[in-house]
């Protein structure tokens, strides 16, 4: 499980005491709200062959950001698709 560190501790402190307030309008909030819901429905199962190697990189990384791999690569997949995936190349 990934470590916080003494910044990201002490946003969650204020979280959980009541001291943050959103700054998000009620229409952006709708907004995010629905975009979520959006993103998180996973309605179809898709089976895919990958490489062993490709595969084992791609559980590294989904390993060091702390989520399960398949995450990863639907997150990967919609970023491409929404074009907010840029190439670095």
């Amino acid at each position: 499980m990934p470590t916080i560190d003494d910044m990201e501790l002490e946003i969650l402190q204020a979280f959980e005491n009541g001291k943050l307030k959103s700054v998000a309008t009620k229409s952006e909030f709708a907004k995010f709200k629905a975009a979520a819901r959006a993103t998180a429905r996973k309605d179809r199962r898709v089976n895919i062959r990958l490489s062993s190697c490709d595969l084992s990189d791609i559980q590294v990384k989904a390993l060091e950001q702390g989520i399960p791999y398949q995450t990863l690569i639907a997150s990967v997949l919609h970023k491409y698709v929404t074009g907010k995936l840029t190439d670095r190349g």
